[in-house]
């Protein structure tokens, strides 16, 4: 009987024991509660699970959510907050949320990020088997419960009660750091409009700009644009890979290139970068061992970028992101070296044009190095800057360029332009003046000549010597530009003459005007001449064609006429057959 009682004893006290282990599993010290349900409403069409959600991460990445759901009140969960990131290497992240939907609205859980390796949905259905949707890199985007840039779940339609969530995310090599929240079905298709909308015009432009710099390196043979070409072409593909539009739309089933994609396109964006910085500054005027150290960065980039697909390490990404980092500040130096020590007018514009993409691309590298949590710059910093800096930078080489091609335009044009002037020589205006004149008696039409003489030429040489006197036909040039059409000629036929040939058909009344304009612009003080002077013209002007008189003697007859003009003459322009 004792015997008897003593085990009843011991029995009693083994249940005691076992009933306080489970008290004191229920209650773990620093374990957070599960969350009041998220209501759902249409008053709230997107909530953030920050506060809503708590979290534990699986050490071994292996458990299920059998196994999970029922170790659930001895689990050491944590509270998700904003901005948490999560080092989840070989490991499994879970997060626990409960939702009551009052409405009978579709409701889905999107996490905010691309590139995410794996994500799996679980909660139980009406009749209490587990409903499972997966999403990630893991599957194609076509296999997805709701294809897309991100992955997104649709959440239980049952209305009036509380539903369970369990949210396992398994991503390596860099923190998970994606935003996570629930949004009706209206916000998030209009969301997604929205995204796919400025995404196209992003890639439209930089696809438009890269296919006309190309042009341009091929008609100019421009280094600077075929190197810009490059640059702005492994940009957008960089922000294909990194924005997971790639995944999307152009590699859906290559699942192995879009898990290396996503880490070596943008690598390879930013040594082109280096590349092209190289180009426009050009450091080997100022150090060839500071040339030298460029091409060796840009060889150590792409080297980190090629062990990174390889290794696929935490390590080997960090690598990768540190020599991004650096290569921006080298842009920096090489920019500031150019405009402090450079004689190139548009290297400010460059810079200018550089600054946005600089400044953006700080955000997704920090992020990358785990410095600052996840967020709307760190997704689309660097797709902001690239459309802001795209225009800039084409504006600016465009300039460039066009200064460069100068010297090699004027002695080109030297066969049938005056190298001082630019305006046509003589054998040019004579070409245009026959076929004129032949034009003019077959359509039975007249053109007009006018033949100016720079009467004051002399004098300006003699007081303020010869520059100033080539200053005054280049004044005179300009002026004889302006009163011309695209369809006239201005040509320099003599020391101090310049002759216009109006094509079209002429009256007297417009030839009148084109000479009085001629003297007017002439008479007006212009920056270039000396202080107080102005340029006299004479002119004589004629209708053609007139007699049997040719080019070469129309040309000579107008050309006797404004010679013979006394210089004290009042009247400045003279018509000789109208």
């Amino acid at each position: 009987m004792r015997g008897n009682i003593y085990a009843l004893g011991a029995g009693v006290l083994l249940w005691l024991s076992g009933l306080g282990n489970v008290c004191a599993q229920d209650v773990l010290p620093g374990a957070a509660p599960a969350p009041p349900a998220i209501a759902l409403s249409a008053d709230r069409p997107a909530v953030s699970l920050d506060g809503h959600s708590r979290y534990w991460i699986d050490p071994t990445g292996v458990r299920t959510a059998d196994q999970v759901e029922a170790a659930a009140d001895t689990l050491p969960w944590h509270l998700r907050e904003k901005g948490g990131s999560y080092n989840i290497d070989g490991k499994a992240l879970w997060l626990q949320f409960d939702t009551v939907d009052a409405g009978g609205r579709r409701w889905f859980l999107e996490l905010a990020s691309s590139g995410v390796d794996q994500a799996q949905l679980f909660y139980r259905a009406a009749d209490g088997r587990w409903a499972t949707q997966e999403a990630g890199d893991s599957n194609a985007v076509s296999q997805w419960p709701l294809p897309g840039r991100f992955p997104t779940f649709e959440l239980s339609t049952e209305t009036g009660k509380p539903v369970r969530y369990w949210l396992r995310v398994g991503h390596a090599r860099v923190d998970f750091a994606s935003p996570v929240a629930i949004l009706e079905r209206s916000e998030l298709l209009a969301s997604r409009e929205r995204e796919q909308f400025l995404l196209g015009a992003y890639f439209g432009l930089a696809s438009l700009i890269a296919l006309v710099a190309a042009a341009n390196a091929v008609a100019y043979r421009d280094r600077n644009f075929g190197v810009y070409s490059v640059y702005v072409a492994t940009l957008a593909a960089g922000q294909l890979a990194y924005l997971g539009v790639g995944a999307q739309h152009l590699w859906d089933h290559w699942l192995k290139w879009n898990e290396v994609a996503t880490f070596l396109l943008p690598g390879v964006s930013s040594a082109a970068a280096l590349w092209f910085t190289r180009t426009v500054t050009e450091p080997a005027r100022y150090s060839r061992a500071l040339d030298l150290s460029v091409w060796s960065l840009i060889a150590a980039l792409l080297s980190a970028v090629a062990l990174d697909s390889f290794l696929a390490s935490r390590l080997s990404v960090t690598l990768v992101l540190v020599l991004i980092a650096l290569a921006m500040v080298v842009v920096v130096g090489l920019i500031a070296l150019a405009w402090t020590h450079g004689d190139d007018p548009h290297v400010r514009l460059i810079a200018l044009g550089f600054l946005p993409v600089l400044v953006m691309a700080a955000f997704p590298v920090a992020r990358g190095l785990n410095l600052i949590p996840a967020g709307w710059l760190t997704r689309y910093g660097v797709s902001i800057g690239a459309a802001i800096e795209m225009p800039i930078l084409f504006y600016a080489l465009s300039l460039r360029g066009s200064r460069r091609r100068e010297a090699q335009v004027r002695a080109a044009a030297l066969s049938h332009n005056d190298p001082l002037t630019g305006l046509a020589h003589m054998r040019s205006l004579l070409q245009r003046l026959e076929s004129a004149i032949l034009r003019a008696r077959s359509m039975k039409h007249a053109c007009a000549l006018m033949a100016v003489r720079i009467a004051n030429l002399d004098a300006l040489a003699a007081e303020f010597g010869r520059d100033a006197a080539d200053r005054a036909l280049i004044v005179a040039a300009s002026l004889l530009r302006h009163a011309i059409t695209d369809i006239d000629v201005a040509a320099r036929v003599g020391d101090h003459e310049f002759a216009l040939l109006l094509e079209g058909p002429t009256t007297t009344e417009n030839a009148l005007s084109r000479a009085q304009q001629v003297v007017a612009g002439g008479l007006r003080q212009a920056e270039a001449l000396p202080p107080g002077t102005t340029l006299k013209f004479f002119v004589t002007v004629a209708l053609l064609p007139d007699r049997d008189l040719d080019a070469s003697g129309s040309l000579q007859w107008l050309l006797n006429g404004v010679k013979a003009m006394p210089p004290d003459s009042r009247k400045l322009i003279r018509p000789l057959n109208f």
